[in-house]
């Protein structure tokens, strides 16, 4: 089988792009991506667990969890979703759970029906200047780790259609 994903650096220098086909159908790509019982089996990089403190799917809702690292380090989160479009779109913005976070960033994630079963998920990150992403992608790994995220996806959603 063959794997379809990518991560794109090179649109804008403020993006980062990933992109996965998952072999499910679009509705259960968005569940899984949406609730929060799915969430915690397969959110972040490869090692990382994830708890959910509160979590509202809806505009104006916001997701705030912690990701805990290999290493055990823990990472507070905090997502605010601005748009919802079942089962096509996401809209939200993210920033850290302290306020002077300096990971500050806007995602578009779409979910592409490409029909026999399969769908394209794509995260486009937007950060406010091109040092601002670079840093994510020095300090914190972003580009691989979101492809990893969306392996890690991958994988949980087969288990769903078991």
């Amino acid at each position: 089988m063959t794997v379809e994903s990518s991560v794109d650096l090179d649109r804008d220098p403020t993006t980062i792009v990933t992109s996965r086909v998952i072999a499910a159908p679009r509705d259960l790509v968005f569940e899984a991506f949406t609730d929060p019982k799915h969430l915690a089996h397969w959110w972040g990089p490869v090692g990382f667990t994830t708890t959910t403190s509160a979590f509202e799917m809806k505009p104006g809702g916001g997701w705030r969890f912690v990701m805990h690292g290999p290493d055990g380090r823990d990472y507070e989160n905090r997502i605010t979703f601005d748009e919802i479009v079942r089962p096509e779109r996401i809209r939200y913005h993210h920033g850290g759970g302290d306020e002077v976070e300096p990971v500050q960033f806007r995602t578009v994630v779409t979910f592409e029906d490409l029909g026999g079963n399969r769908t394209r998920l794509t995260l486009h990150a937007t950060f406010p200047s091109t040092q601002a992403r670079d840093h994510v992608i020095k300090n914190y790994g972003a580009d691989k780790g979101a492809a990893e995220t969306l392996a890690r996806l991958d994988d949980y959603v087969r288990t769903m259609m078991r």
